[in-house]
Formats: structure tokens, sequence, C-alpha cells
């Protein structure tokens, strides 16, 4: 049924005024052909400009057709299309009918056509300006299909992801009680899982071996908006035996070379578990974070579209002949009669940018700037408090000496009452070195956009090291203030002197961060890989309808991937949720460890204060009291 206006009603097709605008590759990014579009009753079906129309009145009634409403005898300048060609209707859009004669491009049988200013085109000129409209038209299609598949299977995604939070949950209640176990039932079922992955990729790849057309290359094939078409393809199953087929080695691999130091990890991993479970709300502060980090991302977004809205449309003066009044601001909705338009009769008032020409507009792209700088900093302040709040906490676990009984009664809320009242300096000096050097690196590629068009090669070369080297002070910052907020955390020192302190404590212990910690980490992403890898497989053969039980179940939709994808990130954020909590108490305990073993002998007077687990590992041992 028609939804659109009621003067439209009665046309249902959409005319393009120059099809050939529609060739410019921006059309491709920004979904839009740069040309007047407007409703007709039927597409024309032969050859006019609108100078020769002008001067017939029967043709110039059947040209009002397909010109804006207001036209009239006397005004008609903007208001047309400057030609007309025979075309066809499809997929409710008039499109040049386009033909081909003994190997040349022909519209309307011609191989030539009048572009309205007197110039002969080849019919050819037409094809870039046509093949981009329907790309414009397909991915349209393809958005509202996946938009279709979102209404459908909604219910199902919530219902995964709720399935992925109770995975999470359970896997951090059993490492509680049976963390060695379950690391290596997690190793080996990480294998498996990749395993079946390389399985299932090769039985897809023999079973394409004898279908027709499955032996068409990706590069052949180019992109398709029907992606069900890619798995029709032997060589994207075989692509994608090879990825797993490198991950499941270089997994084997990094296991068999670290094995010894999967001991250790282990330990620290069993008193992580501990910990978390002395204090169960730290699993759920990634709430408390997201919550003020949605605040902040709103703010930002609202200040953003503020300041892109405030430009005002802006109309110039544009002129084929000498004129004084050139590129001047005018308004188009009085020009016709203006003073401009008397002394330069063929001049027109046409849309030139959005912007304007005070200096609140000028200076608009450095409040754009200064508004993605307070984003950054105010998200990174946010993060920095988490990260505080929950080395605080489990830094309270670490050094007390009877557990729990040493422990402060809501060490989690305790930890986030001295981070706000004693320390929001230091957060907030972290955050804005982090900040710094994050805006470096949007302005750098801001920078490297409007050089593209350039081809100085030096230029480009320069910055992609810059852009390389920021990058890298990036992450070197980031892992510096996350140990820098845990010795805060234990000592309550300021920044520089905390960041100082960590710094030569993990250069002292190159070796074992490098390793143990890192190692850690490994079989904390193994853990995020298998929830992931366990729910995406089970939506996999839900959506899909490979399995008889869930095919009256599943939704049916157009793209199965849809609901598959956004399981398989949904779960992965949830994990990551979940074992950042995990992660920052491993690097807490692991930096407590390190000043343990640096601050005590496990003499009777300065005992060490690591679980005995790690004690037996690395041969420590606490010396009895001697008897009175």
């Amino acid at each position: 049924t028609f939804k659109g206006p009621i003067q439209n009603r009665n046309k249902p097709l959409l005319f393009y005024f120059n099809i050939m605008k529609c060739a410019s590759p921006m059309v491709l990014l920004e979904f839009q052909c740069p040309t007047t579009q407007m409703c007709v009753e039927k597409c024309p079906d032969k050859f006019m400009t609108l100078v020769k129309a002008y001067s017939n009145k029967n043709d110039f009634d059947y040209y009002k057709n397909f010109c804006q409403e207001g036209v009239t005898n006397t005004m008609v300048s903007g208001l047309c299309p400057a030609m007309l060609i025979p075309s066809t209707a499809f997929t409710r859009r008039c499109f040049p009918a386009l033909g081909q004669k003994g190997g040349v491009i022909t519209v309307g049988n011609n191989s030539k056509f009048d572009d309205g200013t007197g110039n002969m085109r080849d019919a050819k000129d037409l094809v870039d300006g046509v093949k981009n409209a329907t790309v414009v038209i397909e991915a349209r299609q393809v958005v509202m299909k996946i938009f279709e598949d979102y209404t459908r299977s909604w219910y199902w995604i919530l219902i995964g992801l709720v399935i992925a939070t109770l995975t999470s949950l359970l896997f951090i209640v059993l490492l509680r009680f049976l963390a060695a176990i379950m690391v290596w039932i997690m190793i080996v079922l990480v294998i498996l899982v990749i395993g079946y992955g390389i399985f299932h990729c090769y039985m897809e790849y023999a079973a394409l071996k004898e279908a027709p057309g499955a032996n068409v290359t990706l590069q052949d094939l180019g992109f398709q908006t029907d992606f069900a078409v890619y798995l029709q393809i032997q060589q994207t199953w075989l692509a994608f035996m090879i990825i797993l087929a490198i991950v499941e080695v270089i997994i084997i691999l990094l296991l068999i070379f670290l094995r010894k130091r999967i001991l250790i990890s282990i330990a620290l991993i069993k008193e992580a578990s501990r910990a978390v479970g002395h204090i169960m709300s730290s699993l759920f502060y990634p709430l408390f974070t997201f919550l003020l980090l949605t605040i902040v991302i709103a703010y930002w977004a609202v200040t953003a579209v503020f300041l892109s809205t405030s430009n005002e449309a802006v109309y110039k003066v544009f002129n084929e002949s000498v004129c004084d009044y050139s590129r001047t601001n005018c308004d188009p909705a009085n020009y016709s009669s203006s003073d401009m338009k008397k002394q330069c009769p063929d001049s027109q008032c046409l849309f030139a940018f959005y912007g304007g020409e005070t200096l609140y507009h000028k200076y608009l792209i450095g409040l754009q700037f200064y508004n993605v700088f307070l984003f950054f900093w105010c998200a990174n302040f946010v993060t920095a408090l988490g990260q505080m709040t929950l080395a605080g906490a489990f830094a309270s676990y670490y050094w007390a000496f009877v557990k729990p009984d040493d422990m402060p009664t809501c060490p989690l809320f305790s930890s986030l009452g001295r981070s706000l009242r004693y320390h929001t300096g230091t957060l907030a000096f972290g955050s804005l070195i982090l900040s710094i050097i994050q805006i470096i690196r949007v302005l750098l590629e801001y920078l490297d956009h409007k050089l593209k068009v350039a081809q100085n090669k030096f230029a480009k070369f320069l910055l992609c090291c810059l852009k390389c080297c920021f990058w890298c002070l990036e992450k070197f910052v980031k892992f510096l203030n996350r140990n820098a907020y845990i010795m805060v955390a234990i000592y309550g020192k300021n920044f520089c002197t905390s960041a100082r302190d960590a710094f030569f404590l993990l250069m002292r212990n190159m070796i074992r961060v490098a390793v143990l910690d890192k190692v850690t980490d490994f079989l904390l992403f193994l853990g995020k890989l298998l929830i992931v890898g366990l729910v995406g497989v089970f939506a996999f053969f839900f959506f899909s309808g490979r399995v008889k039980a869930f095919e009256n179940t599943a939704p049916s939709l157009h793209y199965y991937w849809v609901p598959i994808l956004t399981v398989v990130v949904g779960s992965y954020f949830i994990a990551h949720g979940f074992f950042s909590v995990y992660a920052m108490c491993v690097d807490t305990l692991f930096l407590c460890f390190l000043e343990d073993l640096e601050r005590n002998d496990g003499s009777p007077e300065r005992p060490y204060l690591m679980p005995e687990s790690l004690r037996k590992i690395l041969n420590k041992k606490n010396k009895s009291q001697p008897a009175q």
C-alpha cells in the first residue's frame, strides 16, 4: 500500500533528473544520489531537451510531467531536468532503457544522446550512474531484510545472550572450586571446538565439490549483497578452514612451549578465584561502569548532534557570464525579484554547502574536536575508576594476614569510596595523559583523510610512521596506567610516584611479567573464546535449521547469519565483562605477589603473604617463630 504524500499517490515511480551524477564514488558511501529526485506517474519514453521543449507548447506540456511543482512558462530554471531519455521502470525507479547493438551500448536504440547543454554524449556514460543507483537500491534492500530478521529473531537473540551470561557466571563459579581441572578442560574444549570448525568447513568444502558453479573464485564473484551466495562457493569454506587450522596450530604450539608456566598461572587463577569468591559483588561492578559509560556516550552524542545540526544551508549566486555578485550569499525565496537577479539575468541562487560564515561556524570543527577530547577524557576516567576500585578491593584481600577476617566489611564499596575521596586527581591526571594521545591519533586520522587526494609519498610515509608510533604509545600508556592505579590502590601515593614504582617493579621482574602474566591472560582469553564458541555453535545449529528438533521453532529469516553474528559478538562482550574483573584481579594479585617477594623474606618478622600453593611452586617457605 502507498504510504507517501497524498499528492504522490498516483505517482509510484522515482525519476532522477540526471542519472549520470550517480556515477560519483561518494554515492556508494553516502547511499544517496546527488541529483534531484521526484515521483512521477510514468517514465519518459522519448528523447527531449528542455531547450527544445520550451519552444513547443505540446512538448513542454509533456515535459512538465517531469518537472517540480511550481514550474511555469516563465520559471523553469532548476525546476526541470535538462534532458529526458527513454527509460524503463525497474524496482519502482526510472532507469535509462539501455541496450546493446553490434557490441555498442545504446539508449533508446541510439548510441548517443543530447545532455541538454548541446553536447552529444555516448550512451555508455549512463552505465556507471545506473550501476551505482542499483547498488544503493540493493544495499537499502539488504538493510531492510536485516531489520526484518532482527524483528523476527530479537527474542531468541536475547535468550542467546542470557545463555552467554549464565555460562560465564557458571564458568567463574566453577573456576573457584575446580581451577586446575577447569583450565585444562577449557584448553581441551577450545582445541576441540576449533577442530570441529575445521571438520565442518572440510565437509562443506567436500559437499560442494560436484556442485555446478561452486568452483568460482571469490575474485571472479566480486561483491554480492546477498551474502548467502558466498557460502555456495568452495573457496569460501577453504579460506575458513585454513584460518581455523592456523589458529589451531598457534594455540597448540603456545601450549607446548608454555606448559611449565601454566602451572604457576593455574595457582594464580586459583587465588584469583578465591578473591572473587570473597568479593562476589565485583562480578557486577562492570554494570556500574557500563552505566557511567552510557551516560558519557549519550552526553557526547547529544553534544555532537547539536553541533552538527547548528549549521545552516548556505546559498550562493552561480552564473555562466560575468557577474559582480558571483559566489556571494543569496536567499532563494526572493532571489527572482532581487537586484542581483536583475543585474545578472542568467544567474541562479543554488545551494552551496551546510555551514555558516560567523565566528561560531568557523570554529565549529574545533568545537567538535574539543567534544571528542572531552569524551575520551570522561570515558578514560570512568574506566580508570573501575580499575582502581577493583584493584583496591583485591589488594585488601591479598594483604590480609588472615583471610577473610582481616578484610574490610565491604571491600568493593570501601575501595570505591577511597578512590573517589582521595584519588580523583590521580584518576583525572592519568586519563588526561591517555586522552591527549588519543586525540592526537584522531587528528592524524583526520589529516590522513584530508591528504588522501595528495600524491606526496613522503607526507603519506610520515603520517603512517606517526600513526604507528602513537598507536604503540597509547598501548604502553594504557599498560602503565593500569599498573599505576594498582600501586595507588595499594600504597595511596600520587600518580607519578606510583607509575614510576610500578614500572621499575615490572622491569625488575621482566621475565615473570613477559611469561607468567601473559600466560594467565592467554588462559583467560581461551575462556572467553570457549564461551563464545559454545554459544556460537548453539546459535548456528538453531538459526540455520540444521537440527530437525529446531526446524519448527527457529524463525524464518532472510540471512540466518544476522542473529548468529549478533549473539556471537554480544557473547564476547558479556564474557569480556566478566573476565575483565578476573583479569584485573589477576593483575592486582600478580603485582602484590611481586611486591611480596621483594618486601618479605619469609622470616617471622616479614612473612610471605602469598598463598601456600604459590609458595610451593616457587620453593618459598615462611620460617616458624622460635620457641621462647
